[in-house]
């Protein structure tokens, strides 16, 4: 019997209007999580990341035009949910959210430990003493002391403050976590360290998580898969190891290609060019321009190939592929 995915987004789009039109910062985006797996979803500032992130939770700005295609949560597409019942039953319970920026997460004038147990408040309906306990274990199990419930915001530093937001979007178990940069403001020691919380909570709790990250160093860390985006699209989708080793997509490795590695001899080469505008992309390979290995076929939209199992790549001309 085929196992039903955690998560499977289908043909997901999402467009933001300006006085310009629409930007489409999601544009057709499919991907597949199962129970368990942490997905890392890469890609350049600007590429469409935390709008795909955004999307999946439903918090979306006013500007946001309503999102198509399909959203499947163990086999039922909350994407279709009207907006109460996705709050009342998924949001949060069932799929939680790590925001980029902690303390912009945090209200400066509420103590962090009622900020923590609040999910269990409004969800749960539990008392606020048993919140209150159960946000000590949650701190204990992210690495704070449990006497720093009663601190505000400004009174811990950075990586307690993560590790803060981090606690609140586990409090109330839900089956996936998604993690908006949670470590591109902290230091390399904390950035190791927030890592290894979430290395041992996926090991020791089961929980799935997708990280979204511009940081091919870091996510290595946890990634059992790899999702790379581009200008609002997904170009490569593979597990860890062969994405890491064996990159299919002329973006991916070029991307791979301009990171650093101990004990390299070579130095790292950066990537040519710039990123389209989701204003106005242009049409077909929205990476030809920038792409060493462009032909007349990039002229066209690029089809999905599925290379091997679970290995899929948009692109005309994949590392041991052809042009059509």
């Amino acid at each position: 019997m085929t196992e039903i995915p955690l998560l499977e987004i289908k043909d997901l789009r999402l467009s933001y209007a300006t006085e310009r039109g629409p930007v489409w910062a999601v544009d057709g985006v499919s991907l597949e999580l199962r129970r368990g797996e942490a997905l890392v979803v890469l890609g350049e500032s600007g590429c469409g990341k935390s709008s795909l992130a955004k999307t999946l939770l439903r918090i979306l700005p006013r500007n946001a035009r309503p999102p198509g295609g399909q959203v499947w949560l163990e086999g039922v597409n909350v994407l279709a949910f009207p907006e109460e019942r996705f709050r009342r039953e998924v949001r949060w319970l069932r799929m939680s959210l790590v925001m980029q920026a902690a303390m912009n997460a945090l209200n400066p004038v509420i103590r962090v430990g009622e900020q923590v147990a609040e999910p269990l408040l409004i969800h749960r309906g539990w008392s606020k003493s048993r919140a209150l306990k159960r946000a000590a274990e949650v701190f204990v199990e992210v690495g704070i002391a449990p006497a720093f419930l009663s601190r505000y915001p400004h009174e811990l530093s950075g990586g307690m403050r993560q590790r803060a937001v981090l606690a609140m979007a586990l409090i109330a178990e839900p089956d996936l976590v998604i993690l908006d940069e949670p470590t591109s403001a902290l230091d390399v020691l904390t950035q190791a360290s927030i890592m290894n919380v979430l290395k041992r909570i996926k090991r020791e709790r089961g929980t799935s998580f997708v990280l979204i990250t511009h940081d091919v160093a870091t996510s290595s860390e946890l990634a059992d898969r790899v999702a790379l985006m581009y200008a609002g699209q997904v170009v490569e989708e593979a597990s860890a190891t062969t994405f890491f080793r064996q990159p299919a997509h002329p973006y991916s490795r070029l991307l791979m290609a301009a990171v650093p590695r101990l004990h390299q001899r070579e130095k790292p080469v950066g990537i040519a060019g710039r990123p389209p505008s989701l204003l106005d992309p242009p049409p077909g390979c929205r990476f030809a321009a920038r792409c060493p290995h462009n032909s007349p076929a990039c002229a066209q939209d690029p089809e999905v190939i599925e290379l091997a199992d679970r290995h899929r790549v948009r692109c005309w001309l994949p590392v041991g592929g052809g042009v059509p």
